[in-house]
Parts: C-alpha cells; structure tokens; sequence
C-alpha cells in the first residue's frame, strides 16, 4: 500500500540539514505505517518509540533535553547503537509526550543532519510544539489514486496517470471510484477490500468492511472523552454525528452552509457550537469550506468569515457507514450518485493535495462548489456534477460575471479536455485539475 505523502519524506531525506517531521492526521490514517514501513525501506536502521504504548518511555527525556543526552539514552533503553547519518527515528504518538515535543527544537537546532520524524494523531490539540523547528506534513486517508494503486490494476494505473477520457478507462476508473465511495480511505478498510477479493464473496467483504468502519468509530468516540479536556466529550459527539445527516439533505444541490440551529439542545450560534466543531477539525475529523458571496480574489481568506462554513466528513467511506448506505445502494445509484457525496470526495480529494480550508461561491440562487487558486493567482471556478446531466447555470452566470481565463466542471460520464478554458472531466480525476490547468 503506496502513499503519496512518501515522495515528500524522501525529498526532506535528500536535504543536507533538516527539521524534525512532524506528521499530523487522523487516527488510523497510516502513519506509522507510512514512516516505519515505507519510508524505512531507505534506512539502514529504523527505531521507533511509542509513547501511547510505552508510556514509561517519557523518562527518556527526564532531566536533559540535549539531543546527545535523549541519543544516549535511547542506546541504552533498547540496546542498540545509533549511526545518525543511516538511522530513522520515530517518536510515535508524540502528544503523549511534552517532554518529546519540546526536543525537536534542539534536534532542529543542534543535530540538523538527523532523521527524526514525529508523528501523532493529537498534534492540532497540543497546547505548545516548537514553531519554526519542524517541517508539518500531514496525511490524510487514502485518495481515490492511493485506492487505484492499491487494486494493483497497472494498466488502470497507466490510464489514471495519462488521463485517459476513453470509454473504457471510464467505465473501470468510475467503477472503482464507487467501490472506493463505500470502502473509503481508512487503510485497514482499504487492505481489507482488496485482500479478500477473490476469496470471499461479495457481502462478506462488505460485511467485514462496515465492521471496519464500526470499529473506528468506536475509537474515534473513545477518543471524545480521553482528549476532550474543557470541551464536553458529549457536544463533540452530538456535532460529530450531526454532520453526515446535515450532508444527506443535500441530494441535488450543493451542499449548504452548516446550520447550528438544533444539533445541541437550546443552542443556536456559531459561538456555542464552535469548540466542538473545531475539536474535530484539530483532531483532522472534518474540514471546512467557506462560502465567498462577491468576486473572489487572491487571497480567498480575506473574504471569508469565521462563522459561516460547510462542514465535510474527513473520509467518504466513514460518511456512508454512519448513514447507513449500503454497498448495493452505492452501485444502484450509478451515475445518479447523490451529490454530497461526490461533493465531499472532491473537498477531501484537495484537502489532500493542497490542504483546508476550502473556498466556494455563492449568489442569490446560484452556487459553484469549489474554488480553485491557479498558478499565478488566478481564480478558477470548480462545479461539481455527479451525474449525468451536466447543465451548469451557475457556471454561465459566473463566467458572465467575472471572465475566469478557465473554469473546470466535474462530472458522472467521460468528458472532455479540449477546449482548455472550459475543461469538463470525471470526478475522479479531482487531483489532477492543477495539473490540468496549468498545461
């Protein structure tokens, strides 16, 4: 199971002098995966310290925070011998350890040269780590094109990477952008998608699948009350389980700004909803989009408020199970998918390859999903279409407005790239619209 995030670790592994990594993201997203497993294979010797499943390691960093000290003392817990110059080191699940954290900035600063990579699925909620010391990566759930490599169909592969547009590619790259719509991203749901095929039939890999999924929402709840602290655990998981059914009542429009009015009782206003809304946006749960309502500009921030956003599910598979969609109703639906869903892959698609927030238009009645920033600044309007019929009255009004030099439109069926202004391509090619673009 590839990852897109590796090219990044190896091009930091290629610098002469480096900070510390910080690798941010969901629980259960692959990092430790992602950096003992793939990002090892480079190493001579990779050490890994967990400081969730070993508490006591803490004391390793009792008393000095001087890298030499923290080295030595490492030697001597697990006996062994650090070379930093052919040595991964992974503090894992560093939230767990304040002492840890406040180390990287005299790795950063004293040993540059080392490979120290931290990672943890709490990193939005700690109170301090060394600003300016470390390199923040953060990693997502599988993109749909983690998805493809992973169904190790090469010429599907080759087809993703040339955007083929044929019938053909279509009908496969669609098929599987359906089944990856009910699995999701989360890797243990991915593996086991594909390493059953062919084994077991096809409602027993669903079954096992959803109990994947029940799982981890499990955990995520557990996680409510461990990593609350003054934001009640409770709020976190009324608001949790609030946005996926907000998302269902969009079937043929654009998702709508999130309303605050009746997800907790006797609270109404963005200011009693918004420490457990941006809990699960610092624990990477959910992700926002902030509608701009007059012409965009460069940089879309200055333009957006504070209190008015959607709010999209941070995995599509995860979405599905807590509505309760099952495989076949993702398959019966075909191209007439409803259109939160594909709405909320293409969020969590650019999320991936750019990060969040996200930006979208609105105008009296008229909406434009996504906003995208081109390569010299330029703002390119995105509409989503999930099905078929791809009339976009909102796009017209908005060329008519404001001329964009390029407008994209996503859709169910093949598309077409030839007039480069106007592009229309499938929704699964999402990730590759920058490239697009600026071609």
């Amino acid at each position: 199971m590839q990852r897109l995030l590796l090219d990044r670790l190896l091009s930091w592994k290629s610098q002469s002098k480096r900070k510390p990594v910080l690798l941010d993201g969901a629980r259960q997203t692959g990092k430790s995966f992602l950096l003992e497993k793939l990002f090892g294979e480079y190493f001579e010797q990779v050490i890994r310290l967990d400081f969730l499943e070993q508490p006591s390691l803490a004391n390793l960093f009792n008393g000095s925070l001087k890298p030499e000290d923290i080295l030595e003392n490492i030697e001597i817990e697990l006996n062994l011998s650090i070379d930093i110059t052919n040595s991964l080191i992974i503090f894992d699940e560093i939230g767990e350890c304040q002492q840890a954290i406040n180390s990287l900035k005299f790795f950063s600063e004293q040993i540059p040269e080392i490979f120290i990579c931290a990672s943890g699925s709490n990193i939005g909620l700690l109170g301090s780590f060394p600003v300016g010391k470390v390199e923040l990566m953060e990693l997502y759930p599988l993109t749909f094109e983690e998805f493809l490599w992973a169904s190790n169909q090469k010429p599907l592969i080759k087809a993703f990477d040339n955007i083929n547009l044929g019938k053909t590619a279509h009908d496969k790259l669609f098929s599987l952008l359906i089944d990856y719509y009910f699995v999701g991203g989360m890797p243990e749901a991915v593996y086991e998608w594909f390493e059953t095929k062919g084994d077991f039939g096809i409602i027993e890999r669903t079954q096992r699948v959803s109990q994947i999924h029940s799982s981890l929402i499990a955990g995520y709840k557990r996680d409510f009350g461990k990593y609350s602290n003054k934001v009640s655990a409770h709020q976190i998981e009324e608001v949790f389980e609030n946005i996926p059914i907000q998302l269902s009542l969009n079937i043929d429009d654009s998702v709508k700004r999130f309303k605050f009015k009746d997800v907790l009782e006797k609270k109404t206003r963005y200011q009693e909803l918004s420490g457990p809304i941006n809990w699960l946006e610092k624990c990477r749960l959910l992700s926002k989009c902030h509608p701009i309502d007059c012409e965009p500009h460069s940089p879309l921030a200055a333009f957006s408020k504070n209190n008015i956003f959607k709010l999209f599910f941070f995995d599509v598979g995860i979405l599905g199970h807590m509505l309760n969609l099952s495989y076949k109703e993702h398959r019966t639906q075909g191209f007439n998918y409803k259109g939160y869903i594909a709405e909320n892959f293409v969020q969590n698609e650019l999320a991936a390859q750019f990060g969040a927030p996200s930006y979208s238009w609105e105008y009296a009645r008229s909406e434009i999903e996504f906003l995208f920033k081109g390569i010299n600044g330029d703002i390119i309007p995105v509409e989503v279409k999930s099905g078929k019929r791809t009339r976009a009255k909102s796009l017209q009004i908005y060329r008519e407005r404001y001329k964009p030099l390029k407008t994209v439109k996503l859709i169910g069926s093949t598309g077409s790239i030839e007039n480069k202004e106007a592009l229309v391509i499938p929704l699964y090619y999402s990730s590759k619209i920058e490239k697009l673009i600026n071609t």
